[in-house]
């Protein structure tokens, strides 16, 4: 049977399959999942957990031998087989067909897999593995799914936040679950249960050196030469990521090019914004620099970021954190010259 993540916790009370295969590729659902099946085995006297990681060096002959051992001290046990590639190679599809065949008694059996293409679904090692036992699929959660994720989450702690802080939350996350998993751990401890605003969220969600980067962009956003300067000096005296700085200042880049884009086809300045995520708390910045900004400048100053990127990375030479610097005066100033010397 193939399950989704959350069908898993109730069929679990139904009864144990001795077989249960994972797959995907993201690491925190993937976990969760395997955390769930390895809770119900416990429960049900699976007390013995054995793991097998199966990395470049595994012999898959010892598979056999791992399964026909078993602990003096308990009848039943969870024999967990980590796979991180889904290409065992002949031996290792040979030894899987095998184990199928005639899986071990007393033994819950967990394999946990990447996320499994087309063709690695028609492998003979795959259909048996899948015919054996149950499985559950793993599948991302796509950017316009997070929002609801996280509030979903925030739900499960009897916490509740606006579409505004989804958005939000959200944005400061981006495609990074984990990240997300923890910064909702993080608001059940530090508020009670109930709603949440989006100040508390900012609050608690942006710690200091993430908090000067956005005051940075804001200031660039607003076309404040003066405090974009000083907001660079700091953060490069706090020991900030240029990496990160960089990363927001495209994102904030490419979401005025978006919103350009609305306005030159009609769009008000609100549908704008609304249909590109941008949150109410950033309008007026945004408004402003669409303002004082052209598209041609805007994809100008885009161009340059590979080049900060290459050479934080050290693939090129210069300073980044000038770079950078000179980058926001840019965006500050558009009808003033600048030299970049970036080539």
């Amino acid at each position: 049977m193939r399950l989704k993540p959350g069908q898993l916790s109730q069929h679990l009370k139904r009864g144990l399959k001795p077989l249960y295969i994972i797959s995907g590729d993201e690491l925190l659902l993937v976990s969760e999942a395997a955390d769930t099946i390895i809770s119900a085995a416990r429960q049900a006297g699976y007390e013995s957990r054995e793991i097998i990681p199966v990395d470049a060096g595994f012999d898959w002959r010892n598979l056999k031998k791992y399964s026909g051992n078993t602990s003096l001290f308990s009848s039943r046990r969870l024999l967990e087989i980590r796979l991180p590639s889904a290409k065992p190679g002949t031996q290792g599809a040979q030894a899987l067909l095998d184990y199928c065949a005639a899986l071990p008694p007393e033994t819950l059996t967990l394999v946990i897999l990447p996320k499994l293409d087309r063709q690695t679904l028609t492998a003979k090692w795959c259909k048996a593995l899948l015919d054996a036992g149950d499985s559950v699929f793993v599948s991302a959660v796509e950017r316009k799914e997070l929002g609801p994720w996280i509030a979903q989450r925030l739900a499960a702690q009897d916490q509740q936040i606006d579409t505004a802080t989804q958005r939000l939350l959200a944005d400061l996350v981006e495609n990074n679950l984990l990240a997300a998993y923890q910064e909702v751990q993080k608001l059940g401890l530090i508020y009670p249960p109930g709603r949440l605003t989006l100040a508390q969220v900012t609050e608690a969600v942006l710690d200091v050196a993430r908090y000067d980067v956005f005051k940075f962009l804001d200031a660039v956003l607003e076309g404040d030469a003066l405090r974009t300067q000083k907001m660079s000096m700091g953060l490069k005296e706090e020991g900030a990521e240029p990496l990160f700085i960089l990363a927001m200042l495209g994102k904030e880049i490419r979401s005025l090019i978006k919103v350009k884009l609305r306005l030159l086809d009609g769009d008000s300045f609100q549908d704008a914004c609304r249909a590109n995520g941008i949150w109410e708390t950033r309008m007026a910045g945004i408004k402003a620099a669409s303002t004082r900004l052209n598209l041609d400048e805007l994809l100008g100053v885009l161009r340059l970021l590979p080049q900060v990127d290459k050479t934080v990375k050290g693939l090129r030479n210069g300073d980044a954190w000038e770079m950078l610097s000179r980058i926001g005066l840019r965006l500050c100033q558009p009808d003033k010259l600048f030299s970049f010397a970036m080539e």
